[in-house]
Order: structure tokens, then sequence, then C-alpha cells
């Protein structure tokens, strides 16, 4: 792939979310036609129609050959390289904002095989200009550092190319001849093929059970149920619900191992045709991230499991039972606190909640409300889970969510319009080449507005109760986005550890690695945390594992957000600005220095250190609470 592909294939991950319409959070639609349109994201902002969308495809496909003209002459002169890039660039926004339009179709309604046709024709279309794109960086490592210096000296027009330029010379021992960069962007379609095989199998033809619960009610667990009822007040629902749920996924062990196998195959070959030593120094020298941020985390986060098992302790006593399961995990902390939200109560919460930053952050948000940028609610055959999406970049960055009414959806929208707000303000902000902002910088923002919501909520709450609830959320979010993020990053590594030796990966290995891990994290054999024997299909259910080494991402995001929320809420004017810049830079420098610029060093302990003091002083802050109770 090119470094422009790459880019592109990081822009259209969502950056991997009501109205002023009243809904209570127990009644919502899942016929998706009888949904408000005011709660249903408008696409026809990005192309009118179907039809208009392939008008704009087809056209685009006749333009993309122009692309040749520059090949064998684009390093000629300052100005035919600044007229290729040019061209290359133009064409790219193009793809994005077509392939933007077909994945947000099909993700609408996953059954719909004709909109699933036209994702997998805009697969097939990137891999043709992969394809026609694949002499741009071998003729720029052929001209040499000192040619493309005198270049960007020279041509203004290549201002803007200048991190593209310098990060391809930086890879040069990574890049191959025109004819293998052609063979492996020719190979795109095959190498998507793990992915869309899962997305397919588990959101679309997966026989999800149908379970009765204690109060008589019957329900069909698919992932957007499960989200909801693992969190059921009785506990034998809740162990009903997961017992269910991970138990179907067991039946499907063989073929969730093959598509996972076949996944981390594709990456293991990636980097072997480009010379990298292993998979996870592949993904991470896209960023230019040291491999040594990921290993420093996991050894930090293992460093630290005694804090995390003290919280799950903390739990294990707020909710009196005698051994804490794993579906004990999920249940409320306070079950007398009901915080449930309608689409209108969760866009004032977190209106209020972002005021520190400002009146334009708070208007941008206000348009996405009310212009429709947001699919909020659940229906039926939808693609699970929650994203956005900044890859229109001459519209918007649009929303995907799974609303059901909790107080951690309204955290989950509050998390997802961060990300809109980098996509927006760095669109805005920067040209094309460098709106695209790494990954490793995306989950800061989506966090940081989560600290700023539990924050607001905890200044707005008095009662005892409720702020137990709320403190208890944020120990929550640290359990979920560092510690289990964190567990996800092992398993994820170790996983590719075993295919480089040659061990087999199938659906019985990836489950018994994945359940020792598990064991670990939650003090199985301490009896701190029962991990019952079908949570071991457990890693069958997360995407994320197709997004290679991406997950370790959510956990140095929150921790580099928590550096940057605490100053902050302070009211720190200089900080503020600092953070605002950053949501701006987009891609114009790389992940660990953008970070710096911001305030926080993520080659450091520092982050994850001050993170595991935060939850230690709210743990404090619990006890006082239950000790006035």
């Amino acid at each position: 792939m090119t470094t422009v592909s790459r880019s592109r294939a990081r822009r259209l991950a969502a950056l991997t979310l009501c109205t002023t319409f009243s809904l209570a959070a127990g009644a919502q639609e899942r016929d998706r036609s009888k949904i408000p349109d005011a709660l249903k994201w408008n696409l026809s902002e990005i192309y009118a129609s179907d039809a208009a969308w392939r008008g704009a495809k087809d056209a685009f496909a006749a333009e993309m050959p122009t692309l040749g003209r520059f090949k064998g002459r684009l390093t000629a002169s300052a100005t035919a390289m600044a007229d290729g890039l040019d061209r290359m660039f133009a064409l790219d926004k193009e793809l994005s904002r077509l392939y933007v339009y077909a994945s947000m179709e099909a993700d609408q309604d996953t059954r719909d095989s004709q909109r699933e046709g036209m994702r997998q024709a805009m697969t097939q279309l990137a891999a043709d200009f992969s394809a026609q794109a694949s002499f741009v960086e071998p003729e720029v490592l052929k001209a040499g550092k000192a040619t493309i210096d005198k270049y960007l000296a020279a041509e203004p027009r290549l201002k803007v190319y200048r991190v593209y330029l310098e990060d391809i010379l930086r890879r040069e021992a990574h890049t191959l001849t025109d004819n293998e960069e052609k063979l492996l962007a020719d190979a795109g379609p095959l190498a998507s093929g793990p992915s869309g095989t899962y997305n397919i199998l588990s959101n679309a033809d997966f026989p999800y059970p149908t379970i009765a619960l204690s109060d008589g009610r019957s329900v069909k667990l698919d992932q957007a149920a499960y989200n909801d009822l693992r969190a059921l007040p009785n506990r034998s629902d809740r162990e009903k619900v997961m017992s269910a749920f991970f138990g179907a996924l067991a039946g499907f062990s063989r073929t969730f191992g093959s598509t996972m196998s076949a996944e981390v195959q594709k990456v293991a070959f990636y980097a072997k045709a480009r010379k990298y030593e292993s998979s996870l120094a592949l993904s991470l020298d896209g960023p230019n991230v040291p491999v040594s941020v990921y290993t420093r985390l996991i050894e930090g986060v293992t460093k630290n499991l005694p804090a995390f098992h003290s919280y799950l302790k903390l739990r294990q006593r707020m909710m009196g039972v005698d051994q804490l399961h794993y579906y004990d995990l999920y249940a409320p902390l306070v079950s007398s606190v009901k915080l449930e939200y309608t689409p209108e109560e969760a866009q004032k919460l977190v209106l209020g909640a972002v005021a520190p930053l400002g009146a334009d952050y708070r208007a941008v948000i206000e348009r996405a409300f009310r212009d429709r940028w947001i699919d909020l609610l659940p229906a039926e055959g939808k693609r699970s889970g929650a994203y956005s999406n900044g890859g229109a970049y001459d519209i918007h960055p649009y929303m995907l969510i799974n609303f059901n009414g909790k107080y951690t959806d309204v955290s989950t929208l509050a998390h997802e319009l961060g990300h809109t707000m980098q996509s927006y303000f760095s669109n805005k902000t920067q040209p094309y080449p460098l709106a695209n902002y790494p990954i490793f910088v995306a989950e800061v923002a989506s966090t940081f507005n989560e600290s700023l919501l539990n924050d607001y909520m905890l200044k707005e709450m008095k009662d005892d109760a409720a702020r137990l609830s709320l403190l208890g959320n944020y120990l929550e979010n640290i359990k979920g986005t560092v510690f289990r993020q964190t567990q996800f990053a092992e398993f994820e590594l170790r996983m590719h550890e075993m295919a480089r030796k040659g061990e087999p990966l199938t659906g019985a290995s990836l489950a018994k690695l994945y359940m020792d891990i598990t064991k670990r994290y939650y003090g199985h054999d301490q009896k701190i945390c029962i991990v019952d024997d079908y949570v071991a299909h457990e890693w069958s259910f997360v995407p994320h594992f197709y997004r290679d080494f991406y997950v370790f991402q959510y956990a140095t995001s929150f921790t580099a957000s928590e550096a940057l929320a605490a100053k902050v809420k302070t009211g720190d004017a200089a900080a503020i600005q600092r953070y605002l810049a950053f949501l701006n830079a987009g891609g114009s420098k790389y992940p660990i220095d953008l970070l710096k610029d911001a305030g926080v060093d993520m080659t450091t302990d520092e982050p994850l250190d001050l993170t595991v003091r935060q939850m230690n002083r709210v743990m404090d802050d619990m006890e006082r609470i239950l000790a006035k109770r």
C-alpha cells in the first residue's frame, strides 16, 4: 500500500454518535422505517441518492487513470511533482467520499445485499487506485532526500506534502519496487476478506439466541441487546444472558477461529513482505509509534493489576455478593439509582459537559444534533457498536450509535462526538493531505469528552447514591478502557506471536489463550472474580481484532486524555488553547509529537501512573461515602 492508501485506510475506518425528539429509553423502535428521521443520519448530503453515488463512482473510475500520466516523470521537476501529488490527493479525497457513503449505507442494514455490494465495489475500487498510485513511493525514493528537499524549497505547492514526502523517506527500508508495490496493492480485496466475512457473519447471518428473562420477557440476544441486558439488575438474568450469548459464539468457534487466523496470517504476510521484524512493528511504523509504547503499556498495566483488583473487591462489596463473577461486571454498582435518559436529555448533558471548551465547540455539537449527523437508535440489521466517520472531508463527520437510554449510552455519545469534533476541526483547519489525524491520537478527544461528562455530572448531582453511581462509572471507564483494552492488546500480541512461531490458530487455541489472560487480569485464581468457562469465547465478539493492533490505543489515549483533561478542568486557559490546537492539528505531525505539544509524553509511564493515582482517589471517595451510609 502507498502512504496515501494507508492514510485513506485509517480515515475510512471508524475513527473506528439526538435531537429534540423525546423517546423513552425503554420503548425504542427497532423497525428503522418507523424511527423519526431526526434521529437518523442524512447521507444525502454526501450524495443525493444511490444513483448519484453510482454516477460519481463511474466518473471517478474514468478519471483514475489520469494519475498514470505522471508515472516515470513524477520527480522530473518540482512542478511535475506538485502536479502529480495534487492529482493523487484530489482523487484520494473523492475516493474517500465515495467509500464513506457506501460503507455507511451498508451499516444501516447489514442484511441488505445490494448495499453490501456497494461496499465491496468500493473495496475493489480502492485497491485499483492503490495499484495506480503504487509508483509514487518508489519514484520519490529513487529521487533521494537531496532532490526532494530541493523541490520542497523551490515549489510552494509542495508545502502541504512535506509530511507525506518525509514519511516516505523515513520508511525507505520497507518500500518495495514498483512491481512489488503494485502486487501488494492488487491484493487489497483479498486482504479485506477476513474482516468482511466476520462483519457479515456477526451482524447479519449469526443465529443469535432467544432467552426468557425472569420478568417473562422473551428477548433475542443480538449484539446490541447483549450490551444492554448484561447490565440487568437480576443476577440470574445476567448469568443467563452472558452464558447464552457466549455459548452461541462457542457454537461457531471453528469459523471464528478460521477468520481470525486468516487476518493474522494476512498481517504476517505484509510484515514479511515489507521486511519488518514483526506484525506489531509493521502496524506501529505507519504512525511512527515506538514498539516500546505498546509493550510498556502491557507491562505497566500488569504492574498495576493490584489496583484493578481493589476495584473488583469494592464492586463485590457494594453488590453484596459472596463471590464476584464475570457476569457481575456490568451490573449497576448502586442498584437503587436508575440513570436513564432520553435523547433530548443526553444532548443537554453533553452540551453542558463540554462548556469549558468554549462556545465554538458547543455550536458545532449543536449542529451535529440539529443537522442529522447522527444515526442514534438500534434497528434490526444495523451494525453494532458505535463510531464516528470523518472521511467525507468536504461535508462533515457522521456518527453511528446504538442508544439504549442508559448513562453509558450518554457517555458513548460524548465519546463519539469527541471523534467528530477532532475530525471537524482537522478537516476545517488543515488541507486534505494533512487533515487525517493518526489513529494513535484518535481516542484522546473521545475519552477527553467522557472525562468532562463525568466531571460535569458529579458537580450536578448531590445525592450520595447518585454520586456513588457516577464515581463507579468512572472506575468502569478505567476498567473498560485501560485494563480491558490492554487485556485485549496482550491477547492480540500473543496471538500474532503464536502465528509467528508456527503454532496453530484455531477457535480452541484462541479460546484457551484468551481464557488464560482473562483469568490473570481478573484474579480468578485468587477468587477475586471468577471467570466462568464460557467467557473463553468472548474474543470472537470483539470486531477490533480485525483492525490489527488498534485496541491498545484506547488505553494509551485514555491515559493521555486524563492528563490533558486534568488541567482543562481547573480552567487553565493555556491548557484549553493547547488542547484546541491539538484538535486542529490533524496529521501535521507524528502522534507522539502532537501529544507532546498538547502537554503529555506517551513514551513515559507518567500518563498511566497519573490515571492509576486518580483511580485510587476515586475509590477513596467512594469509601468515604460508603462509610457515611
